[in-house]
């Protein structure tokens, strides 16, 4: 009777112990270790319960081993392609750190597998890609996640609370986002890095990709996925020793039936910023920082509102692709590809006009 009993006992608590435990972690790769916010990833994947790093794709096996080395990673994770590591792994997700160019190759391989992707901003060099990324991952079932920086501040997520939920600055009118620092060669980028990112095939572009998307990100986002009517742009060649084939500086005025958005991006700032200032018919929204929202109405004096600690999967890119890679959510607002499909038609038009110097009209539907 005692063992009859007892057998009950031990697969209840088995099962409360799963419970506490939660579901297990899903498997990641990573593609490519060109691109340095892979550095910011590595670490972070310590301790996690969530999410498991199962290898690695980089096909130089130079840089590969200077990762091994940097971060004291096993030789063992390392795969020249996602087949060899495949063979070895089951892989539910992939975050890739290739060139902007080779986003669309990464999406097109993993999309047939099943195989959720997650990529550094921007998420294309040209409409043409994007579109085709979107189209592959629907027909592939697969869900793709572009990852800015900007998307977990706190700064962010209660602007657009305030603005967009509670319209508390009435209807926008005017939104300026400056974005950059003093250059990647001046702040240390790896030469790796550099290579694509000052390719204007890679990279799509100088500055006005590389810091010019973060503002067409987040302006799409604040004006609910709304299309501009038009795009126009200017940029220069401020260091052209350093960067001979792409822009340094880039100024971009996207027009809306009614509002404006300016988008300041450089590689020249004295310093790194990431902020923003939002303008509507009551009053003003701004964002120093990644954590302070101020309101300013009139004459009064300004107010410091509120930015909630982020929770849950909104608290950052690891916890965000581990729900979406368990269909808890559906990748949203600033990471979802279309909020991104729109960003890069901006973009897009943003290069074009730089090059002709003339506003580039979009088509409306």
């Amino acid at each position: 009777m005692k063992k009859l009993l007892f057998a009950p006992l031990l697969l209840l608590a088995a099962a409360f112990a799963c419970a506490e435990e939660g579901p297990p972690p899903i498997r990641l790769a990573i593609i490519g270790l060109v691109h340095d916010h892979v550095g910011g990833m590595l670490p972070s994947l310590a301790g996690r319960k969530d999410v498991q790093l199962v290898g690695i794709v980089e096909p130089d096996p130079k840089l590969a081993a200077s990762y091994a080395g940097r971060f004291h990673l096993d030789p063992k994770l390392f795969f020249p392609t996602l087949d060899a590591l495949r063979a070895t792994a089951n892989v539910q997700a992939v975050a890739t750190f290739t060139s902007t160019y080779d986003h669309r190759r990464v999406v097109e391989m993993c999309a047939p597998l099943g195989i959720d992707v997650m990529m550094e901003k921007p998420f294309a060099v040209s409409v043409d890609d994007a579109r085709a990324m979107a189209a592959a991952a629907a027909k592939g079932g697969i869900q793709v996640i572009v990852n800015y920086e900007t998307t977990w501040y706190r700064s962010t997520q209660g602007a657009h609370a305030f603005v967009d939920g509670q319209r508390g600055i009435g209807e926008i009118r005017k939104i300026v986002v400056h974005d950059g620092h003093q250059g990647p060669a001046a702040i240390g980028c790896s030469p790796a890095f550099l290579e694509w990112l000052t390719d204007p095939v890679k990279n799509g572009g100088g500055a006005l990709m590389d810091f010019g998307c973060y503002g067409a990100d987040l302006v799409t986002w604040l004006m609910e996925g709304q299309r501009p009517i038009s795009v126009f742009a200017v940029t220069q060649q401020l260091q052209p020793a350093a960067y001979p084939k792409v822009d340094d500086e880039a100024t971009i005025v996207v027009t809306y039936p009614r509002a404006q958005a300016i988008l300041q991006a450089s590689w020249n700032w004295p310093y790194g910023r990431k902020d923003m200032e939002i303008y509507g018919q009551s009053g003003a929204v701004l964002l120093p920082d990644r954590n302070t929202l101020v309101l300013r109405k009139g004459d009064a004096p300004d107010v410091t509102l509120p930015a909630p600690a982020l929770s849950g999967p909104d608290s950052d890119a690891l916890s965000y692709l581990a729900a979406v890679v368990r269909r808890e959510i559906r990748p949203s607002g600033l990471s979802s590809v279309e909020v991104n499909l729109v960003a890069t038609e901006i973009l897009d038009a943003a290069r074009e006009s730089a090059r002709t110097g003339r506003r580039v009209d979009l088509p409306q539907p």
